[in-house]
């Protein structure tokens, strides 16, 4: 395990300005695992300072330089994969062979398509007689979540440093274990003094002097919509740019096409990935009214399917929720859907039979559920299934776009032309077709509420780029 009780400010382990700490519990147990150094803006202001120490020059490294820095990383990560995978176990009770399989794959996953886009993009770009110069932003302040933490810290630390970038990092105080791993990878890299710095700690402590810092010159967040809004809120008076990607609460389409059996087997499984912890899943399933009671039976046996519990048992599918705060509210919400009048079929309140400590949620399918439901509304981050009955497409798509969210949507139809024809109706930035494989290259990030920006392949590079225009540059 790294050591909990330092930064990594200008290339170095330091500790922190004045001691104030974080008792790390283990989602299984409910018991200590830790103990977190927690910073305040003191720490915040000497990252920032260390990264604009180091922007100039890293600015002007070229491409092929950052290229190698890239694979030097990812050579590095590969040595320790199964470090990272035992770390998100332990840190948010992610079971092993999905933190393997799932948690620990997504840096590869961004490393490798990021390097190719770096090997092949031209900084400079003619667009008739002007030429287009691509330049790093500055000093980025980023700030990620616990649920998917290396995926986060990677999709942003990575396109920053490929961009020219310098940083300062703010990950989740629940997942700070392995992104101060992936600071010693950087470390061993030979990342240069000043261009990464990790700073760990909570929003209002250090989050809040990230977003408002004057030399800061973008932030990139992801968490919460109400999060985001403070930060948006806070950034606002520097004028730095802010992407962010925030909740969702996405919609699934059943076509009166479609073959049940296996796609709603997939519906489930699809949305409790990472036990319903992903902003981007499909949690609101939409099928034809008529359909209702053999889909809600064949969701209610798949959810009984599932294997709760030990997440160093490989057979485990699903773990505990990362604390006792979500923990808390993911209860509330499944309580409230029973109030509402949702007829349950699968889970319920509780824990799992067997399972008497850890926050461990019983795999919930509801049925009949309608769209002015909180359970239809809200993002829950649980494993909590909403089906939600519809008398034609047009209502489908209405009832699928009527939510202040928009991250992502899925449609499913053995016609695949229908299937398109939906995709183009449905409100999301990321539309997936017959429950696709994920593509990495492909942009990332959602609409209205779910946030703005992009990240992931070229996009995300993008979005650390500042675009110069000089005029008359290929006259004369």
């Amino acid at each position: 395990m790294p050591d909990l009780s330092k930064f990594y400010i200008d290339g170095a382990w330091v500790a922190p300005s004045a001691p104030r700490d974080l008792s790390l519990i283990d989602p299984v147990t409910e018991q200590p695992m830790g103990t977190l150094a927690m910073g305040n803006g003191a720490d915040v202001d000497k990252a920032v300072a260390a990264a604009r120490a180091a922007f100039p020059d890293f600015a002007a490294t070229a491409a092929a330089e950052r290229v190698a820095l890239l694979r030097r990383i990812l050579s590095l990560y590969r040595a320790r994969y199964d470090e990272f995978a035992e770390a998100m176990r332990r840190e948010m009770g992610s079971p092993i062979t999905f933190a393997k399989n799932g948690q620990a794959a997504r840096g590869p996953a961004h490393l490798e398509p990021l390097i190719e886009v770096l090997e092949h993009f031209a900084f400079e770009q003619d667009c008739g007689t002007t030429r287009l110069r691509y330049e790093p932003i500055g000093v980025c302040g980023l700030i990620t979540p616990w649920n998917w933490p290396i995926n986060q810290v990677v999709v942003k630390v990575a396109p920053a440093l490929a961009a020219g970038c310098t940083v300062v990092l703010k990950p989740s105080e629940f997942s700070a274990i392995s992104a101060l791993m992936f600071a010693e990878v950087l470390d061993e890299a030979g990342v240069p003094t000043g261009v990464f710095n990790l700073v760990n700690g909570d929003g209002p402590n250090v989050g809040a002097r990230i977003t408002a810092h004057p030399d800061i010159d973008m932030v990139s967040f992801t968490g919460s919509t109400r999060a985001g809004i403070e930060v948006a809120r806070t950034a606002a008076d520097t004028v730095k740019r802010v992407a962010q990607e925030l909740g969702g609460k996405s919609a699934n389409v059943f076509l009166d096409d479609v073959e049940l059996a296996p796609a709603v087997e997939r519906a489930v499984a699809a949305c409790f990935t990472n036990a319903g912890q992903s902003c981007s899943i499909p949690t609101r399933l939409l099928v034809p009214r008529e359909w209702m009671g053999e889909i809600a039976d064949l969701a209610a046996a798949a959810a009984a399917g599932y294997v709760v519990g030990a997440t160093d048992d490989p057979a485990t599918q699903i773990g505990p929720l990362v604390n006792g705060a979500q923990y808390a509210r993911v209860q509330q919400l499944i309580r409230q859907g029973i109030d509402e009048g949702a007829r349950l079929v699968a889970g319920g309140p509780g824990r799992p039979q067997g399972l008497e400590r850890g926050y461990f949620v019983r795999p919930t399918v509801f049925a009949d559920v309608t769209p002015d439901m909180t359970i239809a509304r809200e993002e829950i981050f649980g494993p909590v299934l909403s089906i939600i009955g519809y008398d034609s497409e047009d209502e489908a798509v209405a009832i699928a776009n009527g939510t202040a969210y928009g991250l992502a949507a899925y449609v499913q139809s053995t016609d695949i032309e229908r299937a398109r024809h939906m995709a183009r109706r449905l409100n999301g930035g990321q539309v997936h077709i017959n429950y696709p494989p994920a593509d990495f290259k492909a942009p990332f990030g959602g609409y209205r509420h779910s946030g703005n920006g992009r990240e992931w392949g070229e996009a995300g590079l993008y979005e650390y780029l500042e675009t110069k225009a000089m005029i008359g540059y290929g006259s004369g």
